[in-house]
């Protein structure tokens, strides 16, 4: 029985992807380095360690990571500010999700300080959730289970009776292997990828109502 709902942050409750694409481009560029936003597509979702580290790894840059990423997140937060918009149903949802009971989480791949940017900016603040796991406090990260087996902890829940609402092949992946339901948004990717879901929506707005009656 669903008593908890745990959310990927990017490509569910906004889209930030355009915007750290952007920030890491002007990053490399201020080290050297030409780089192409679809250089860091296969990186989509597994935290901002690997998204900056497996492109310096393709271009064979060796890349001061702890000071790669907080340039990065100086260039995004000027980038973002009055930008960044929640995606559909990115409000209204988890407010469904307290009216009827459950437990509420996120559980992010990126770090705290991105984390707290999106959700400033968005207009939903972290005490929205009864709790929050960002990409810093696990050391496996998606498609390993860790994320979502930490946030189900914090909400004192088993991870069989959450849903884990996912946009990423990577996500989902991660939300199966942790032992719980999932229902991925096709925001990021097609519906034939997400095909290991238990449900599939485009946003938010049009999760059927079967994702939180199980």
């Amino acid at each position: 029985m669903i008593r908890g709902v745990i959310f990927d942050m990017d490509g569910v409750l906004l889209d930030s992807e355009p915007f750290i694409c952007e920030a890491a481009v002007r990053m490399f560029a201020e080290r050297g380095l030409a780089v192409r936003p679809k250089d860091f597509r296969p990186f989509v979702g597994t935290g901002e360690n690997r998204f900056l580290g497996g492109v310096a790894e393709k271009y064979r840059l060796t890349l001061n990571l702890p000071v790669a990423k907080k340039r990065t997140y100086e260039l995004y937060d000027d980038l973002v500010r009055g930008k960044l918009q929640p995606l559909p149903g990115a409000r209204e949802f988890p407010a469904l999700c307290r009216e009827r009971g459950l437990k509420l989480a996120l559980a992010t791949s990126a770090d705290k300080v991105k984390m707290l940017i999106n959700l400033r900016e968005i207009g939903l603040p972290a005490r929205t959730f009864d709790a929050t796991v960002n990409g810093l406090e696990v050391r496996r990260k998606k498609p390993a289970p860790d994320l979502f087996q930490l946030a189900a902890q914090r909400i004192a829940l088993p991870t069989g009776a959450c849903l884990v609402v996912e946009d990423s092949v990577n996500g989902v992946k991660a939300a199966k292997a942790a032992g719980a339901r999932c229902l991925a948004l096709t925001t990021s990717f097609t519906p034939r990828q997400l095909g290991e879901a238990d449900f599939r929506a485009a946003t938010l707005a049009d999760a059927p109502d079967a994702a939180l009656q199980w």
